[in-house]
């Protein structure tokens, strides 16, 4: 394939030789890629409502995700729960007078017992979505999650709850991973920030259910006070379930299986074209060229193995690290609000009343965070909330010091709220955005897979300590857990500044190009403009600027 405008070899020319058949599909994959340059924001919105609709219809399984894990988290800081599974710390008083806990130990183990469970659904969902696709997928998932739900709804004792997580956690793996791939799957360049932000806004829709139910319930001394929260999950199920049967399959999945027919009705059933759009054509042209590409690159592999080979290593290293930086930023304490918020001398109503506008917040931060991706790169919005986080943190864990009182339990709780919403506009939400957009279009379920696993690994740590930091019977560190946080946050900064590198407006192709290339961090942000005015298509090594590929 030849440069059109200087005749001199464009970037992919070698592989042309190689793989003849991206000759034929070039010129309708360089006018797709071009048009997906030239979209506005505006513009995806009016051409892809109905991507944008399914894409919301199966995030909902994060909306149901949040829901559910919140539930046992937010029951530590419930009297009645702690009562039915716990023990009492002063055994001699009388049965009026008696307060009960819920070991460190055993903590640790119902919420670590979700993500055993949860380990397995996403090496599951890396063979299943591959195989069956993401449909079918959503649906064995969601049935499986129905059934598990009656283990939780009956338990009798912790044991039978312990169970009750492992089994639950399985289709929660599942849902973890599986919104995020699809959406960036049917999503344009221009609409894949905001659209994949919103996962992050889900799971704080999901907390923010659990607290509303669970804030109704705090009056009630019955075990029905969590069995109905438990029970509310099949509604969840049931309902997601209803829609997901019709929804669409992702079309880059239907030309990697090779039904490329019926990626062209996917796509006609995911944007406003009609059939006779030469446009359905040109982006059936682009996602071939980019699948041939990325199999010449991966000698048509597209195993696990894979992922730590070549440069898809770098790909799964960044992918691996956004995502620990999650956990490790602080966020991880924001999954205890409500038991931290207690144990620093609030009372349960507040407590959870707190938590609740932390979720409010974390859902107003991801509103924020729409209107700075379209025009904020990635990589700055990342680092700058590990900064913002770093501070408040030091903030919070020098509050903790002073002499314990009401006062500074307001303070605490109220950084907690300041965390939130700055984490929620910043990292949150980007994270789901980077991860998504460095993996190769043929590796990123896997890649996210062990991306969600090295996250959910490091919970196991962290939901350990952090139990013992929190709880009166362990450590009881209290508002001081701030300092662990301190330190594990500049990890993630040092970490981010030398090898995050700028996504921001490139298509998945320029991607692969540039991570196959070897390019710097810096390069990236370099080449952006470049490839804004002229794409992937029209480079060339020798096209009269040659400080651009210095380093490729």
């Amino acid at each position: 394939m030849q440069t059109p405008s200087t005749g001199l070899p464009s970037l992919d020319a070698g592989v042309a030789q190689v793989v003849p058949r991206l000759q034929s599909w070039s010129v309708g994959a360089k006018a797709a890629t071009d048009a997906e340059h030239r979209t506005t924001f505006l513009g995806g919105c009016r051409l892809y409502p109905k991507a944008i609709a399914w894409s919301v219809i199966v995030s909902f399984v994060i909306i149901m995700d949040g829901y559910d894990k919140a539930l046992v988290n937010f029951f530590f800081a419930f009297p009645v729960f702690r009562q039915s599974y716990g023990h009492p710390v002063n055994p001699d008083a009388p049965l009026d007078q008696r307060v009960y806990q819920i070991s460190s130990a055993w903590q640790a183990a119902l919420i670590n017992a979700s993500l055993v469970g949860e380990l397995i659904g996403l090496f599951g969902n890396g063979f299943l979505t591959d195989r069956i696709g993401y449909r079918r997928t959503t649906i064995a998932a969601l049935l499986w999650l129905c059934g598990s739900v009656f283990l939780a709804f009956f338990a009798v004792n912790i044991q039978m709850l312990l169970a009750a997580q492992i089994l639950c956690g399985i289709p929660w793996g599942i849902f973890q991973t599986l919104a995020a791939t699809y959406a960036a799957d049917i999503m344009p360049v221009t609409l894949r920030a905001p659209i994949l932000a919103n996962i992050n806004m889900f799971w704080w829709v999901g907390q923010l259910i659990a607290l509303a139910v669970l804030r109704g319930f705090i009056g009630n001394s019955t075990r029905w006070s969590y069995r109905v929260p438990f029970a509310l999950q099949w509604a969840f199920a049931l309902t997601i379930l209803s829609g997901i049967i019709f929804a669409p399959e992702s079309p880059w999945w239907l030309i990697q299986h090779e039904k490329p027919e019926k990626a062209r009705e996917s796509i006609l059933r995911l944007t406003k074209w009609n059939k006779d759009n030469i446009r359905v054509n040109e982006t059936i042209a682009m996602m071939k060229h980019t699948n041939e590409m990325e199999k010449y690159m991966s000698n048509g592999r597209k195993s696990y193995l894979k992922c730590f080979t070549g440069t898809d290593l770098r790909r799964t290293e960044i992918a691996c690290l956004v995502w620990l930086s999650q956990a490790f930023s602080g966020g991880g304490l924001t999954a205890y609000v409500a038991y931290f918020n207690e144990q620093v001398g609030l009372s349960v109503p507040n407590a959870f009343n707190l938590a609740m506008g932390m979720s409010s917040l974390g859902i107003l931060g991801c509103i924020i965070s729409w209107f700075l991706l379209p025009s904020i790169g990635r990589r700055r919005l990342y680092v700058s909330g590990l900064l913002a986080t770093f501070i408040i943190l030091i903030v919070g864990g020098i509050v903790s010091l002073l002499v314990r009182s009401s006062a500074q339990a307001w303070v605490l709780g109220s950084a907690v709220l300041l965390f939130t919403l700055t984490y929620n506009v910043t990292i949150g939400p980007v994270c789901y955005v980077l991860v998504a957009e460095v993996p190769s279009t043929r590796l990123r379920i896997k890649t996210l897979v062990l991306a969600r696993v090295a996250y959910n690994v490091s919970l196991l740590l962290i939901n350990t300590i952090t139990t013992k930091m929190l709880n009166p019977t362990a450590w009881d560190w209290k508002g001081k857990t701030c300092f662990f946080f301190i330190g594990t946050n500049l990890l993630c900064i040092v970490w981010c500044y030398f090898r995050l590198p700028e996504t921001f407006g490139l298509s998945y192709l320029e991607i692969d190009i540039l991570f196959e290339r070897k390019a710097k961090r810096g390069k990236f942000r370099t080449l952006q403009s470049n490839l804004e005015n002229a794409g992937y298509f029209n480079l060339s090594r020798d096209d009269g600027q040659p400080n651009i590929w210095i380093g490729y």
